[in-house]
């Protein structure tokens, strides 16, 4: 049986928009299939602006031993990628976690 979401784990960066696409490819290889492997599912957001594009990645999880055990440590400090000091404008200094209230899909 499918476990449900009770954790929303949210991260945010922003790149220059003439590197974007690089950073968007980047971040399928790099960022998102260890949590495919992990989280319960995990969306990639892209917000493209007229000087920078912003990105935001959303894993869910089970609860928060689930997510701690995949961060290592504290699950509120950021995990930056290799190449995310060359390529974000600037570096996230925080994650946001959030419990998951409603969890429904599809339209009606």
């Amino acid at each position: 049986m499918p476990t449900n979401p009770s954790i929303a784990r949210i991260w945010r960066g922003r790149t220059r928009r003439d590197i974007a696409d690089s950073y968007e490819q980047y971040l399928r290889a790099e960022g998102i299939p260890p949590l495919e492997k992990t989280a319960l599912g995990v969306q990639l957001l892209r917000e493209d602006l007229d000087e920078e594009t912003w990105f935001t990645t959303i894993s869910y999880w089970s609860d928060m031993q689930a997510m701690t055990a995949f961060t290592k440590a504290e699950p509120t400090k950021v995990h930056h990628l290799d190449r995310d000091p060359e390529l974000l404008i600037e570096l996230p200094q925080r994650v946001e976690i959030h419990r998951v209230l409603v969890d429904r899909y599809g339209m009606r």
